[in-house]
């Protein structure tokens, strides 16, 4: 079971990206009682309690630079674009490699151009083992997509795939960075992307 800190520190990791990403973060000169536009406004905060919040803020910012830091170090994260990805390590079935991605609150890797496949492909060649991409056949035979059910932009299949004629619904990388179409109860890597 999760506990109460956790779930703060959550919600404050939460609070700190989408201040980031608004760069409207609190801070001297800005107070979070002068709010986002348009949005209301959160609980009123004593200038103490808005410094030591703005401190707090500052400081997970730093800690997670410093764990993003040492998890790239160690070669168990790898930063491609925009993405984050990691493996546990483990190998699970289509279904239950999901479903540990959305626990963890990301999603099954999914490559959509050649710098995303090599950076997926470090961790399989770390691992050597074949892993499951997130990409499923669609309701048309032989026709893939994105988990997420938007068409494929970017493919890398091997040579004579995909050739499940609808018997293989799910997508491995091999090795050498290329793909097939595999059944989905086969185990195989887990590779999330964040």
């Amino acid at each position: 079971m999760l506990s109460y800190s956790f779930y703060t520190l959550t919600a404050v990791a939460a609070l700190l990206v989408t201040c980031h990403a608004l760069c409207k973060c609190p801070g001297p000169g800005l107070s979070w009682r002068d709010g986002l536009k348009g949005q209301p406004h959160p609980p009123r905060l004593s200038d103490s309690q808005d410094t030591k919040f703005y401190d707090v803020l500052v400081n997970l910012k730093h800690r997670l630079s410093r764990l993003e830091g040492v998890l790239a170090l160690k070669e168990e994260i790898r930063e491609v674009g925009e993405k984050m990805l990691a493996s546990n390590g483990k190998r699970v079935d289509f279904a239950s490699a999901l479903q540990s991605c959305e626990d963890a609150g990301g999603t099954l890797a999914t490559p959509t151009n050649e710098e995303e496949n090599k950076a997926i492909l470090g961790i399989v060649k770390q691992y050597n083992q074949y892993a499951y991409l997130g990409i499923k056949e669609g309701e048309i035979s032989g026709q893939f997509k994105y988990i997420n059910g938007m068409p494929l932009n970017y493919t890398n299949w091997h040579r004579y795939e995909p050739n499940g004629k609808g018997r293989e619904k799910c997508v491995e990388m091999y090795t050498d960075g290329s793909w097939n179409d595999k059944k989905c109860n086969q185990y195989r890597l887990t590779i999330c992307e964040f």
